[in-house]
């Protein structure tokens, strides 16, 4: 166990809980690392199965940490499975709800017996509320961080509202297929004309007694017993569904794009502590440095989205008949029972002008010069980086709130074109070609590069609306137990 001077023992102590997968694991390192920064000791927990991912992708001495920042775990109540993929999402929402509060509650006992700054704060994700009961017992401030937009948190605001509206549940599974799910909304605040097909898809059930809905609802009304709200996004992007957020839960800070403000984090130490499940392969970056401005899309579905082996192959010829350059990553669990196989002739075909890579370092290769439109699954973590870079998207939302995102990007902000669930590879060598080709390519890009810039003003430090906001954060909330 790493031991901590004397003279740092008064420092304020954050224990940080992300959800046990990849897309809230590194936004909530992220922040860790930022308030690490503010002069912050921190204790990370990861559950036992993610602690054994990262040892095995980034080494054996990978979650050794800093005195001031250290990695602890406990076990989230499952049984073991295959290591190299995301657990089952409904199981995993069950699991840590209904066991890991007593594994908390022990680990915080152990801290208060060990060499470190008591605990002074806790930092969870919003879908890990239990952790507000341990908060309340050690009398300290309990900040969600909610790892969605602004829009699928507050899509997941109005569940309650669904149910008791008569949206759902669906009456039955023709109500998928019959045109139902276009039905317009106009009654949530800052979403008017959203489509049902476009709320988070927990939605798409006809089980009363669907855990999910259930779930989502405990979490979202005990997010109000919490002391703040935090979001991965910046203001001028969200601005409207923030203010209707704020007036349904306690103080709510837009604290994004984290990965811009990672760049006013200056303790070199901070750089080995990462965050990817699947080993990173750093050849991209390399294939990428051979190629024009702006020639590559990039083609990344995230951590948890699932094909089947012909929508794999779709996707695989319309890239191929676009005759446009590619680097796509393929995780090793991105196909529905089995591996990723691509045809013979598919990967002859496109040798010269395609890569094919099991993960990335996502930021590094969405900021390369080379990379110009990205085919995406609407993940929250990938549309706001991709929106940083001013990349303009595909998108093909999966489950959850990427949808949202979807609706949003294409919408709204006007930086992506969606692409039809049932994918077809005529569909998907048009679409990648406008993208990177035609004049509603064009417009987006130019919308991007917009975006780009407001992001990178929030992110600004001193003066930018999201560097403020982290300052508010700590001074308001997280240092409000005592005075340090």
């Amino acid at each position: 166990m790493c031991s901590i001077s004397a003279e740092n023992l008064d420092k304020p102590h954050a224990v940080c809980i992300p959800y046990p997968a990849q897309g809230h694991i590194s936004p909530m390192l992220q922040l860790a690392k930022i308030i690490h920064n503010r002069g912050f000791q921190i204790t990370f927990v990861n559950t036992e199965h993610n602690h054994r991912r990262l040892l095995k992708s980034r080494g054996p001495d990978s979650l050794r940490g800093l005195p001031s920042f250290r990695f602890e775990n406990i076990p989230d109540g499952l049984p073991p499975c295959d290591p190299d993929a995301t657990q089952d999402i409904p199981s995993l929402c069950e699991s840590t709800a209904t066991t890991c509060l007593g594994p908390l509650k022990e680990l915080l006992a152990k801290l208060k017996n060990t060499n470190v700054p008591p605990v002074s704060c806790i930092i969870s994700d919003g879908s890990m509320s239990f952790t507000l009961a341990a908060a309340q017992d050690l009398g300290i401030p309990q900040v969600l961080f909610w790892t969605p937009s602004a829009c699928g948190l507050l899509s997941y605001m109005h569940y309650r509202d669904f149910v008791g509206k008569g949206y759902i549940p669906l009456k039955d599974e023709s109500y998928l297929t019959n045109g139902y799910l276009e039905t317009t909304l106009n009654w949530i605040p800052s979403m008017k004309g959203i489509r049902l097909r476009d709320i988070p898809t927990f939605i798409r059930t006809t089980n009363p007694d669907e855990y999910m809905i259930k779930y989502l609802i405990q979490e979202t009304e005990r997010s109000k017993m919490a002391s703040a709200i935090v979001l991965n996004t910046f203001e001028p992007l969200e601005r409207e569904v923030l203010e209707a957020l704020r007036a349904l839960l306690p103080q709510v800070y837009a604290i994004g794009p984290l990965h811009l403000l990672m760049e006013h984090v200056d303790d070199k130490n901070l750089e080995d502590l990462g965050s990817n499940l699947w080993k990173e392969e750093t050849k991209c970056l390399d294939w990428l440095d051979s190629k024009k401005p702006d020639s590559i899309v990039y083609v990344n579905f995230g951590s948890i989205t699932i094909m089947t082996p012909n929508q794999l192959t779709e996707f695989a010829w319309g890239l191929a008949n676009s005759q446009v350059e590619f680097l796509w990553i393929v995780r090793p669990d991105i196909v529905s029972g089995g591996k990723a196989i691509f045809p013979l002739e598919f990967l002859e075909e496109t040798k010269e002008r395609g890569m094919l890579a099991s993960w990335c370092m996502q930021e590094q290769v969405l900021s390369h010069p080379a990379v110009g439109g990205f085919l995406t699954h609407s993940g929250w973590n990938s549309t706001l980086e991709s929106i940083s870079n001013g990349i303009p998207m595909i998108c093909w939302p999966f489950f959850a709130d990427q949808q949202t995102n979807c609706w949003f990007c294409c919408r709204r902000w006007g930086i992506g074109m969606e692409i039809d669930n049932n994918v077809k590879r005529n569909e998907v060598e048009n679409l990648v070609r406008e993208l990177m080709m035609g004049e509603k390519g064009k417009e987006m890009k130019k919308n991007a590069l917009k975006w780009k810039k407001l992001a990178e003003e929030a992110a600004q430090k001193s003066t930018g609306s999201s560097y403020v906001n982290i300052d508010k954060l700590i001074n308001e909330i997280l240092l409000s137990s005592k005075q340090y």
